[in-house]
């Protein structure tokens, strides 16, 4: 076939050759200029590939990415399929295949070709105003500032500071030396940002489609943005890992300006009252929860990705790699699960202690659900429990089947595995005496060599579609938007960034908000502390790609990933009372999990060093 394509052009090539200059011949594989900006289809086409190319860690993003040749190491549009080496998964919040990240090493994620390509943009698009209104010119040059802005704020919380480069660059036009521009300060590069989104809340419009910036989508990531610099500022003063990039501001931000950045964060979220609100659409609160991550009309969707099947397709396999398939059209009609949330992760909002007795030992329960029913409503809408349902089918997650069971659920857990006397098998259709010994979601230690079923005893509920046929559910057959910026989040930044300059009243209302629409008890001024927000903001942000970068920027990842190990609540099924009982252990792979001070940055990356040694002095540790 390659050898019928060359000759094929070859033929082509000398044929026009032989009656023509090559200095006439125009290259067909250039998008010339007037192509691009001389009609509107052009700029959407354009803008087209400036959102495709935006950072947004959405269904498709991996940590590290993957290395497939076209150069968006940390941001996989190849490899879909992936969803389960989720950033949750190196941090805690979940567990999966992803718990031996390579932070120390680097992801390698450099998107100044993306960023020449938005600098291209707004010094060309001036050219061609003539041919547009006023109107239609701000709105263009909006949105690439708002795109800019945000590719700088992935860059930023990777590495601090960063070269701002505002200027195409062009050689042999510019020197090498012109071309090697050093880093900014960290301070410098969020105030960027900053600027960037002011400017881009400046030119755009109160509305535009769903998965393109309007003047609030800047505001709200401009709340996100200052935030992160207010903290960085605050608690990166404290805990810290000195060098040469640190003395030269490079990384870390005076505490001194912590407060000025809290206060843009509130400034910027609050333009946001009155355009958007939370979801409620349903009574039920669980139901209600679940909805806002289905409901593409919901009031709180400030920005989306969306995902299409048809021509040309674009789908992802959410709902094909967080559900159970443990045997062929069970929940799923292809697909494997990978990812799991944590003991740790549901009880921030809602102790299990309710499954053993005063005297230790563990309850006894009728039902595999019954520990579960009345746990907070949005937790319910965010994972899925022991005895839950979908597609009409159950949530059996058993770990095992004892024949009898005596003592308490501490002395029990620490027993070797070989003396403990349950059955448990690595077929989900083992049965003793008529039952199942795991259950279709049951849990498979890795004596037998699988994670395909859940580890910790939960799934993932949220951006699950349950109104999907189980044929349907199949790799690369989602179409479920990613929710990008969402109202919740930019009251969780107010309230943060209210906690931390003394604006409690401010910040109680809008956590009261939230916990309302989460079915959850208010708050009272005595409970606004950091830690609360915090905490509320990993409640709701959950397996949304937050987690992983708050606890950077909170600066107590070193204390969570101290040699850390995660558990899971394990349903067992006592067979000579017909009785379920629930024990906290360790999840079943017992990885352990680290994090080192020095991660709180990534290393530059060693080949862009190699290129321009004004990248220098690389990041403290590395």
């Amino acid at each position: 076939m390659n050898k019928l394509l060359i000759a094929v052009t070859l033929g082509i090539f000398l044929s026009i050759t032989s009656c023509q200059h090559l200095d006439d011949i125009k290259p067909v594989n250039i998008i010339l200029d007037d192509q691009i900006f001389k009609s509107e289809a052009g700029i959407t086409t354009y803008f087209a590939t400036m959102y495709r190319k935006l950072p947004i860690e959405d269904f498709q993003y991996r940590p590290d990415g993957r290395n497939d040749g076209v150069g968006d190491v940390a941001f996989n549009l190849h490899h879909e399929w992936e969803h389960f080496y989720h950033s949750g998964a190196a941090c805690g919040e979940m567990v999966g295949p992803y718990g031996g990240m390579d932070i120390g090493g680097g992801f390698g994620y450099w998107p100044y070709t993306d960023i020449r390509n938005i600098n291209y943009f707004i010094q060309t698009m001036p050219k061609y105003a003539s041919g547009y209104t006023q109107d239609q010119v701000n709105q263009f040059l909006g949105e690439a500032y708002f795109c800019r802005a945000y590719t700088y704020f992935a860059l930023a919380k990777r590495y601090g500071g960063v070269p701002i480069v505002t200027r195409v660059l062009t050689y042999p036009q510019q020197t090498i030396e012109e071309l090697q521009v050093p880093r900014n300060t960290e301070a410098e590069t969020w105030d960027f940002i900053g600027n960037d989104l002011d400017s881009a809340y400046a030119l755009l419009p109160e509305a535009n489609a769903p998965e393109r910036a309007n003047k609030y989508a800047a505001m709200a990531l401009k709340s996100r943005a200052m935030v992160y610099a207010g903290s960085i500022a605050k608690y990166g003063s404290v805990n810290y890992v000195d060098g040469d990039a640190r003395a030269n501001g490079f990384v870390g931000i005076d505490a001194g300006k912590a407060n000025a950045y809290y206060q843009k964060a509130i400034d910027a979220a609050k333009t946001l009252e009155g355009h958007y609100s939370l979801y409620r659409k349903s009574a039920d609160k669980v139901k209600n929860y679940t909805d806002v991550f289905l409901d593409a009309t919901s009031p709180e969707n400030i920005l989306v990705r969306g995902f299409y099947a048809g021509d040309p397709e674009r789908c992802h396999s959410w709902d094909a790699t967080y559900s159970p398939n443990s045997g062929l059209n069970y929940m799923t009609s292809e697909g494997l699960s990978r990812s799991y949330p944590t003991l740790e992760f549901v009880e921030r909002t809602d102790s299990l202690n309710g499954i053993t007795n005063p005297d230790g030992t563990p309850k006894r329960f009728d039902n595999i659900g019954d520990p579960f029913q009345n746990l907070e409503p949005r937790l319910r809408g965010t994972v899925y429990f022991p005895g839950d349902m979908l597609r009409g089918k159950l949530f059996d997650q058993q770990e095992g089947t004892y024949p009898s069971f005596s003592g308490t659920a501490a002395d029990e857990v620490a027993k070797p595995v070989a003396s403990r006397t349950y059955l448990r098998s690595g077929n989900h259709n083992t049965l003793n005496n008529g039952r199942l010994v795991n259950g279709y979601a049951g849990m498979y230690p890795p004596a037998f060599g699988s994670d395909d079923n859940t580890r910790t005893g939960f799934y993932v509920r949220k951006y699950i579609d349950y109104n999907k046929n189980i044929a349907d559910v199949k790799l690369f057959s989602s179409t479920t938007p990613w929710i990008e910026l969402r109202y919740a989040e930019v009251l969780l930044n107010r309230a943060e960034a209210d906690i931390e300059t003394g604006q409690v009243n401010d910040a109680l209302t809008c956590l009261n908000d939230i916990r309302d629409r989460a079915g959850a008890s208010a708050f009272s001024l005595s409970d606004m502390t950091a830690q609360t927000v915090q905490n509320e903001r990993c409640k709701e942000l959950a397996f949304e790609h937050h987690y992983w970068w708050d606890i950077r920027r909170w600066r107590i990842a070193d204390v969570l990933l101290n040699n850390a190990h995660f558990k899971g609540i394990m349903p067992y099924y006592v067979a000579n009372e017909n009785k379920y009982i629930f024990l906290k252990e360790t999840e079943l792979f017992d990885r352990n999990y680290n994090f080192e001070k020095k991660y709180y940055y990534e290393p530059i990356p060693g080949g862009e060093l190699a290129k321009n040694p004004n990248l220098y002095p690389n990041n403290p540790g590395y």
